[in-house]
């Protein structure tokens, strides 16, 4: 880009713990700023802060909790938050939440910024989790959706997964960006025996959940897998690294049926990720409404295939290097079982190469190509 943009980021459903979304935010936000941008992002949290941070300038409002979400927070003020935006003056907005803070089109619109609407999750998805059957479901996502794509200059979407909830309302300003993996920190070489000794013996098999414990992650699946593989004679122990509103009960079922779970909890340290996703056999991730899955890409990099669910995007994303299971216990220990008959190198492998397909430098092109493009209809339409 010829010069300089704000490029201002709004974001529900963040906080220390939380994954993939937090995660995304976290390179963008350096990505814009190693290009010479001013990335602000503006979180709900416990108290204001303003802070300059490796991803550019972070301020967090003060938002209550939600009931029942494990922690996430919201930012529901919205003369704060409008406050705060015509203060940042920005030249870009870009908002990761389509419901709560869809009114920020409208303010975007009526004060001459281009605006940006990132939907990391399918809303049909989301609902049908929510126990909406799927004509309801589909019917509700698409008002929801209709609304979403009148708001905003652009829709952007991660994967053709998710776009595809966009492109049958034939909503025209949809972009894809697809998101990245971070190849130098996430490797195969973090690959480490006395990570494998804490949690299993010689000759028994390491299955991984990296994941929010919360319902539509459906993290209970990995343990159908587990009792199902243990059941046909496969000594296998699941190692859990995520926490959320479902630990709890999760650790009792473990316990109850005398299941092998060991529950790590929030694993901040990304060298002790690394090492635990690189060690693992093979990585579970059973989340059905997942649009790109950074925990299954990271475990990619790692050398790790991935089983997924059939009803996510993932299957798009893992390609050859996983292996695509029905949304049942045994659906995925079959998946287990089909990339463990691989051999382990060409396994390791075909993962790794499928991962560095997916580099946040071509993220972060990918985006601010998004505003670039904005930027030429703003002059465009003064001319």
């Amino acid at each position: 880009m010829s010069s300089s943009l704000r490029i201002v980021r709004l974001a529900n459903f963040v906080t220390p713990v939380s994954g993939g979304l937090r995660t995304a935010l976290r390179h963008l936000g350096a990505g814009y700023l190693a290009a010479g941008h001013e990335p602000v992002l503006v979180v709900p949290g416990p108290e204001h802060r303003d802070e300059l941070t490796e991803q550019g300038r972070v301020v967090t409002l003060p938002g209550p909790v939600l009931p029942a979400s494990g922690g996430y927070r919201l930012l529901t003020d919205r003369m704060a938050v409008a406050r705060l935006l015509h203060r940042l003056a920005p030249d870009r907005l870009e908002v990761s939440d389509r419901t709560t803070l869809r009114w920020t089109g409208s303010w975007a619109r009526r004060n001459g910024v281009p605006a940006a609407m990132v939907s990391h999750e399918s809303a049909t998805g989301l609902l049908r989790t929510r126990g909406l059957p799927e004509p309801a479901a589909r019917a509700l996502a698409d008002r929801l959706n209709s609304r979403t794509a009148h708001a905003y200059d652009t829709v952007i979407c991660t994967t053709d997964w998710a776009a595809d909830e966009f492109r049958r309302l034939g909503v025209q300003h949809l972009v894809q960006a697809p998101l990245g993996v971070d190849l130098d920190r996430l490797h195969p070489w973090r690959h480490d025996p006395a990570v494998r000794q804490r949690y299993v013996t010689d000759g028994q098999t390491m299955l991984m959940l990296c994941s929010r414990l919360s319902a539509e992650k459906r993290p209970g699946r990995a343990l159908d897998a587990l009792a199902e593989l243990r059941r046909t004679g496969l000594d296998a122990v699941l190692v859990v690294a995520g926490t959320g509103p479902l630990r709890e009960r999760l650790q009792r079922r473990a316990g109850r049926e005398g299941l092998p779970v060991r529950f790590l909890g929030h694993i901040a340290e990304r060298a002790e990720l690394s090492a635990l996703l690189a060690s693992a056999d093979v990585v579970l991730a059973p989340g059905p409404i997942e649009t790109f899955g950074l925990a299954a890409l990271e475990a990619l990099a790692c050398g790790t295939p991935v089983a997924v669910s059939r009803s996510s995007a993932l299957p798009g994303i893992v390609a050859d290097a996983g292996a695509v299971a029905a949304d049942t216990g045994p659906g995925f220990a079959a998946a287990v079982r089909e990339l463990l008959a691989r051999p382990e190198d060409r396994r390791r492998t075909e993962a790794r190469a499928r991962a560095e397909q997916y580099s946040w430098d071509a993220a972060v092109a990918a985006f601010l190509a998004i505003h670039e493009r904005s930027r030429a209809r703003s002059v465009g339409s003064m001319t």
